[in-house]
């Protein structure tokens, strides 16, 4: 079942050429709560793991974090976009690490050697397949095996929804002459999230497929969550 065009073509028109500021826009783009919600993304990491895959990895953010935090643990970036994957190759390079190595493709699709321990993402569900990515998620991870998935959310509190919006409109003033090529994130960003309904389908979806203990966690004012699920011990209950 292949992803409906329309969510490709959005990732193609968001992120075509923006590998080389990626890492300054996360932090930027977020007054550097990125930095805090992907802590919250780690420490929900099971106990000694020994397989991780980091979906739509990026340029490595995560999934460079997660390898030195468990030397002893083998870690898998999923990336659509070579692009990004080149960074995230060097950044894996130049630090030595021997524990990661990164695979080109959606998340819906590729499935890596396992089982798995835990699967995380981020940025990714808004874009995604959610009932496929689910299913490929069940098809990787060990009985008891966890999932981890960050991404923006639309903030519901009028007033803090206008204060986000006008950070938007900041963004699109100041951003777009400094990193020109993230014009169309900052224009078309906020719209896009307020269309998603992404942690609701996909807590759906990881019910559907065999998980157990969803959890949904929203983080600063509503501006991002965290969605967690395990997959049940015996997928017959």
């Amino acid at each position: 079942m292949a992803e409906p065009p329309a969510k490709l073509e959005v990732v193609e028109r968001f992120f075509s050429g923006t590998g080389s500021s990626y890492d300054k826009i996360v932090v930027l783009g977020t007054c550097g709560l990125d930095r805090y919600w992907k802590r919250l993304l780690l420490a929900r990491i099971p106990q000694r793991p020994a397989r991780i895959v980091d979906q739509a990895c990026g340029t490595g953010i995560v999934t460079i974090e997660i390898a030195r935090r468990y030397p002893d643990c083998r870690v898998t970036g999923v990336e659509l976009r070579e692009e990004y994957l080149r960074y995230a190759r060097d950044k894996a390079q130049v630090l030595g690490l021997r524990n990661v190595d990164f695979t080109l493709g959606r998340a819906e699709d590729v499935v890596v050697d396992g089982p798995c321990d835990c699967i995380t993402s981020s940025y990714l569900a808004k874009y995604a397949e959610l009932p496929l990515l689910a299913q490929n998620c069940a098809r990787m991870l060990r009985p008891g095996g966890v999932v981890i998935a960050h991404d923006f959310t639309y903030p519901s509190n009028r007033v803090f929804r206008s204060l986000w919006l006008m950070y938007f409109q900041v963004l699109r003033w100041v951003g777009k002459r400094a990193f020109p090529e993230w014009r169309t994130v900052f224009d078309e960003l906020p719209s896009f999230l307020r269309q998603t309904r992404w942690v609701d389908e996909l807590a759906a979806a990881l019910r559907e497929n065999g998980f157990c203990d969803v959890r949904a966690e929203s983080l600063s004012f509503g501006t991002a969550a965290i969605v967690t699920a395990r997959k049940l011990l015996d997928p017959s209950r």
